[in-house]
Formats: structure tokens, sequence, C-alpha cells
């Protein structure tokens, strides 16, 4: 129950779950769509336009693939579908066996503004706890809503890469930003 001057919560539309392994075509279909809605909404994640759904499939398909032991794809989903996801890549070097790398945070347009993002984030986070990382880092554009996110959540901005990437537009060049976040036991 709320305590005074509280709002009470409101459960969440979302069913946040790991990606089923192997991923079922309507799932690769499904995230292939919420793919192409964000780079057709400017969001800064590694694609231009166009991005056809075909193209968003294969890429999906092959990350999933070739991912390294240890990745999760979490999926949030609501009565339409797939709404959102993230992803938690175990750092690939054999001196960095407490860190991941968070990747692809992607909410749909219909679910934006909804606290998905940081639904999304919590229970990535959640994740790497249970896997054992002690320290998560990830990257964003600048100045867009998910390095708001991040701050908002917590995480320790780091620095900034000037003219890092093309924007999904694929003319001007954006700058990004980094963070890092100490989960588990060191952030205690």
């Amino acid at each position: 129950m709320a305590s005074a001057g509280e709002l009470p919560s409101r459960p969440s539309p979302y069913v946040v779950e790991a990606l089923a392994r192997p991923a079922s075509d309507a799932d690769i279909r499904d995230l292939a769509r919420l793919l192409v809605d964000a780079v057709e909404s400017g969001a800064a994640v590694s694609f231009v336009l166009p991005l056809s759904v075909e193209r968003a499939e294969q890429w999906w398909r092959g990350m999933l693939a070739s991912a390294a032991a240890g990745t999760v794809v979490l999926i949030a989903r609501d009565a339409d579908g797939i709404a959102g996801t993230v992803q938690m890549h175990p750092a690939w070097a054999p001196n960095q066996p407490h860190r991941a790398e968070i990747a692809k945070l992607l909410v749909h347009r219909r679910a934006r503004r909804s606290g998905l993002g940081s639904q999304l984030m919590r229970a990535i986070e959640q994740s790497g706890t249970q896997a054992g990382f002690r320290l998560l880092t990830l990257d964003a554009k600048r100045g867009g809503a998910a390095e708001a996110l991040y701050r908002r959540l917590g995480w320790v901005y780091v620095g900034m890469i000037p003219r890092f990437a093309v924007d999904p537009d694929g003319a001007a060049l954006h700058d990004d930003v980094l963070f890092y976040k100490e989960i588990g036991a060191v952030a205690s």
C-alpha cells in the first residue's frame, strides 16, 4: 500500500522475459519490426535508413546465431507483440570475466513514455547480477532519450566521443556517451 503522498503503483502491462532460444519465426519478425520502428523514429542503434524488415530479420538471426555463451536477450511483450528488448553481452576478453556490455535497448513507439525502458534496464541489471557480473558498460547517442534514461537510473557518465557514428538519416554525425554501472556485491 502506498504511504501518504505516494501514488499507488500499477502493474506493468508488459511481460519481460528472456527470449526463447532458438527464437521462433514470429519473435524474429516482431524483433525486426521493433528494430525498424526504432531506426525510423531516429534511434541511433547501428543502422541507417532505409532498413527493411527483411534486413532486420537477417540481422537478428545472425546476432542470435553468433552470440557468445552467456548472452542474454530480454524481450517485453504486450497485447500487440514484442514492445521492447535489451541485450547483455559478456566481455570477450579473458581478463574481464566480471564485465558485460548492455546493447540495443529498443522500445517501440507505442510503448514509449510508459516506463518500459526503465523496466527493461532494471531487468537486465538483475540478469547481470544473477550471472555474477559486477560491472556493466554501455554507450548511447549524446543528447538522446537513452542518455537521459541511463542518468536517471544511476549509470555513471564516463565521457564523450565526438562524431562517433552516423545518424539513422545516413548524413549527420553524432557524439557518443559512455556509461558504467557497478552491480551485485560491488554495488553494495
